[in-house]
């Protein structure tokens, strides 16, 4: 799982599962460029990765498609090439039911999650398809898979990226290009403890019903950690996953099961 002398750009990757693939990637030797909207929540990730000229920030959001581009852009002109995208833009930004959601939590949760790894997977493929290899990883999720009551948004963005990689992975197979997503559970980090209580609404319960909701349907009985889910990023970043395409990988501690 060796990734010295390659090239990873990780969008949202300033906070949680994103910063956590980020320390993961970097500890196998790959170069990176980590994605976020904001340069102070960016310049104090670059700070904990504490990785010098081998980790760049580029302040950038993935749900508009010139800043997605320039964010390629930037990770070629910085290192040469580019080997591994990294899709981890998303997030359920708001909770409601089908009969209650807004045009604008709909539109803006797919744009999130979904047209933000289209954008940059799409130019990225321009640098990936000539080199004749390449990886592209989007962090999908359970969600997309077997949804809750108030994530409609979320779950049928999520349930789309799911299809985009599978026909992508058959378009670029030829081409010695995988693509894969890695499907986690409720994973244990920053967002959900903060967006928790406003979930545990829709679902009628509180925060630690919301918890229990979560691990009960578990085989481990609790809730998955980020580093666990970049565990899986790396394997299918590396030369190890090379036979690994068009897979979804859950990270759930076996809520699928």
């Amino acid at each position: 799982m060796d990734l010295t002398g390659r090239t990873a750009l990780i969008t949202g990757a300033t906070r949680g599962i994103g910063l956590a693939i980020a320390h993961t990637l970097h500890a196998h030797g790959a170069r990176l460029v980590i994605t976020g909207r904001s340069e102070e929540v960016g310049r104090a990730a670059l700070a904990r990765l504490d990785a010098g000229d081998d980790i760049a920030l580029c302040v950038a959001d993935a749900t508009d498609r010139a800043d997605a581009e320039r964010a390629v852009d930037e990770t070629v002109d910085r290192y040469g090439h580019l080997d591994i995208v990294v899709n981890n833009v998303g997030g359920a930004t708001d909770f409601a039911t089908v009969a209650d959601i807004t045009d604008h939590t709909w539109h803006h949760t797919l744009a999130l999650n979904l047209d933000s790894a289209l954008y940059t997977t799409r130019h990225a493929l321009s640098h990936l398809i000539p080199q004749h290899s390449g990886r592209v990883i989007n962090i999908a999720s359970m969600e997309g898979r077997d949804p809750d009551p108030g994530l409609c948004a979320y779950a049928a963005a999520k349930h789309a990226l799911i299809g985009l990689t599978r026909v992508l992975a058959k378009e670029v197979g030829p081409y010695g290009v995988t693509a894969n997503c890695v499907c986690p559970g409720a994973v244990e980090t920053d967002w959900f403890t903060e967006q928790g209580p406003r979930a545990a609404r829709v679902l009628g319960t509180d925060y630690p019903g919301l918890v229990r909701h979560f691990t009960d349907r578990t085989a481990t009985g609790r809730l998955t950690r980020p580093e666990e889910v970049a565990a899986a990023v790396l394997l299918l970043a590396s030369r190890a996953g090379s036979g690994i395409t068009g897979a979804c990988i859950p990270v759930d501690g076996g809520a699928t099961v």
